[in-house]
């Protein structure tokens, strides 16, 4: 098994998006879902190793349904083109998570669109100690891997509690703390693509860091 059988599997199943094609083809599914869990298997393993505040995620704790949520979203496919994790999860913590898809592939971390809660937390440490985000952010490696912040909706004006001149109100208003990193599908399919997945989550420590002190303080 291979991340190219992965990528032709998606390619098929996207062109015949049914449960009557999945149930003919669960055997085939089962062997590419599996072969993707090994691999977030290994690379939780590894992880792990390399930092000391990882928190270890089991098996199929890791691996996101490949079915799409139809009650909430009628009108998307029945399964999604991609498959996809999370690591790194624990509740309250901005987890990493991996993404490998037909039409994009990318790695990301931090929080995207968080609950009121951990968005209030999020901006009250950056009031409080928005330049070390800032010289995060644009550190010249991390901007190279990453460029800025996951471009998401954001506030028209300050958020409730802060002022319009506040030096760090471009930060402020966004509603997403998040980077990515993407890649190809041959990237992807190479040798060492794991090996630069462990390099990016290195690279987004100090990043995901800081968010996951902002809310647990």
């Amino acid at each position: 098994m291979s991340f190219r059988k992965l990528f032709d599997f998606l390619r098929v199943l996207n062109k015949n998006n049914h449960k009557e094609w999945m149930d003919e083809h669960r055997k085939e599914y089962y062997e590419v879902r599996d072969f993707f869990i090994a691999w977030l298997n290994e690379l939780d393993m590894r992880l792990d190793r390399i930092d000391p505040d990882y928190s270890p995620t089991s098996g199929k704790q890791k691996i996101n349904r490949i079915n799409n949520n139809l009650l909430f979203h009628p009108d998307k496919p029945v399964y999604k083109d991609h498959f996809s994790g999370g690591l790194d999860k624990e509740k309250g913590k901005g987890d990493f998570y991996i993404h490998l898809g037909i039409n994009e592939c990318f790695v990301a971390g931090g929080f995207y669109r968080p609950p009121k809660k951990i968005l209030d937390s999020l901006r009250a440490a950056i009031d409080y100690n928005g330049e070390e985000l800032n010289k995060i952010l644009n550190e010249q490696s991390f901007k190279e891997s990453f460029e800025d912040l996951i471009k998401d909706e954001k506030l028209k004006t300050a958020p409730k509690g802060y002022s319009q001149e506040h030096p760090h109100i471009d930060l402020l208003r966004n509603k997403s703390y998040a980077v990515m990193h993407s890649f190809t599908q041959k990237e992807v399919t190479q040798d060492d693509f794991q090996d630069k997945v462990i390099d990016l989550y290195k690279q987004m420590l100090p990043f995901r860091r800081y968010l996951n002190k902002a809310v647990t303080v």
